[in-house]
């Protein structure tokens, strides 16, 4: 495997493909046809020197893949929307008297934080919250960390199990395996083609959530070695602590998906383990949608013959 660059993530009915700074968008459309948007998103990181330093760069490139996708996801969800001549309500028409053009920003930004909010509540303070019943039959403070872990881990799994049964969200699952599938074919020396990418893995070490896996099991030893008294400290503990977890994440997967170790893939299988879930394998169509996404940010065939020169190794 070679590590290639490109990331992306699933929208609805697509993909969106990243490549440094330039990424595209491709819908399968109602009519059948393929529609790309291509553009350009400087990374935080890449903003700010301070940014891109080791432990630090997790937390904003968790905020761009955030902006990115929500970016992306408008687009997307532009070709499926219903009631297209339904007048605007009151609350609609307020809504863009008072932001103007600035209205879809802000929109975004409001569903971001509370998205935001709302992981911390449930993943975070709920599990903390939950551990407390049984601890009157606990006194040591690391099997508690490690039970909360436990049970932040359930309510994921939960979570994710429940969401997976709604048809959209089962297609969305099946994109997101066509990405994994590209990148894959790709990082795996083949030609980028329908068979391929059908026959290639739709697991991949640098999936979000892999990343997502990884926060809550650093999250245990965290909390099994911090340790603070009383409720609200307690839950002040678990909120501060985020971008740290998050930044020592990130370094892992970033290692993870450069590295064939042994030991390191040893690591990353409960996040390979759980795109069982969130990962279902794709259509043709489906696939085709992420070749087009692909091939609109990448030269494929540069990077082949850059670093498989002898053809697809065996």
């Amino acid at each position: 495997m070679k590590y290639s660059g490109i990331g992306g993530q699933a929208v609805i009915e697509g993909i969106m493909m990243k490549n440094k700074d330039d990424y595209a968008t491709a819908v399968r459309k109602p009519d059948g046809e393929i529609e790309i948007q291509k553009d350009r998103y400087v990374s935080l990181t890449k903003k700010v020197k301070f940014f891109s330093l080791p432990f630090v760069r997790g937390v904003f490139n968790f905020a761009d893949s955030m902006i990115l996708g929500m970016k992306t996801l408008t687009f997307s969800a532009g070709f499926f929307e219903d009631d297209e001549d339904a007048k605007p309500g009151r609350f609609e028409l307020w809504l863009d008297k008072v932001f103007g053009e600035k209205l879809e920003k802000a929109l975004m930004t409001f569903s971001m934080v509370l998205a935001v909010v709302a992981a911390i509540g449930i993943f975070m303070v709920l599990p903390l919250g939950i551990s407390r019943i049984v601890q009157p039959w606990i006194s040591s403070d690391s099997v508690m960390a490690f039970f909360e872990g436990v049970i932040r881990l359930a309510i994921f799994i939960a979570y994710i199990k429940l969401i997976s049964n709604m048809e959209d969200i089962r297609r969305t699952f099946m994109y997101h395996g066509a990405e994994h599938k590209c990148i894959n074919c790709i990082e795996h020396g083949m030609e980028l083609n329908v068979e391929n990418v059908r026959s290639s893995s739709k697991q991949h070490k640098r999936c979000g959530t892999s990343f997502l896996i990884i926060v809550m099991m650093i999250s245990i030893l965290f909390f099994m070695v911090i340790r603070v008294d009383g409720i609200w400290m307690k839950i002040a503990s678990r909120i501060v602590l985020i971008p740290v977890i998050a930044g020592v994440s990130y370094e892992f997967l970033r290692l993870a998906g450069r590295s064939d170790n042994a030991f390191v893939n040893l690591l990353s299988k409960p996040g390979m383990w759980m795109q069982n879930m969130t990962t279902k394998e794709p259509d043709d169509d489906m696939i085709e949608v992420a070749i087009a996404a692909v091939e609109a940010v990448f030269d494929w065939k540069a990077y082949l013959a850059e670093n498989f020169p002898q053809g697809t190794p065996t």
